[in-house]
């Protein structure tokens, strides 16, 4: 069965303000049915979202994800700490960096991809200071700016 491309993507917009990313991956999360429902209803919520290691396995925190309108007594919590699908070579990367000072992993984007799965796209973030984030403000007037010199 031939799933078309989803229109779901649930974005962080606070992660590139608060954070500097360094290094981007792909992750498969383990749902249950009446969250992967809620995924697709679009009531999912990843602003502060983070992810921890336990025993070797990477858990995504504090995601947000509404219970299900039509969920029964087997509905979902909607802030429980859920797994993420990576490959060991990745898994250990990321491991090694986060005890490093300094790191941290945070989720980015969440979406749907071709095969109605549901993905979370995660990075590997260092905190900004507050100099960085006024940086980043002006960098954010200055393109709006030009995009307005531009159309006139």
């Amino acid at each position: 069965m031939a799933h078309k491309t989803s229109d779901i993507r649930i974005k962080n917009r606070k992660a590139t303000f608060e954070y500097e990313l360094v290094e981007r991956f792909v992750a498969g999360i383990k749902l249950l049915g009446t969250e992967i429902k809620s995924v697709r209803a679009g009531k999912a919520n990843i602003t502060d979202a983070y992810c921890q290691f336990y025993n070797g396995e990477l858990f995504v925190k504090n995601m947000h994800i509404s219970e299900y309108d039509l969920g029964t007594c087997n509905n979902h919590e909607a802030k429980r700490d859920r797994k993420l699908l990576l490959n060991r070579k990745e898994l250990s990367k990321l491991e090694k960096k986060v005890k490093e000072s300094g790191f941290t992993i945070i989720c980015t984007v969440m979406f749907i991809n071709e095969r109605g799965l549901a993905k979370l796209e995660i990075a590997l973030a260092r905190g900004k200071k507050n100099y960085d984030k006024r940086e980043s403000l002006k960098e954010k007037d200055a393109k709006r700016d030009m995009d307005r010199m531009m159309r006139i």
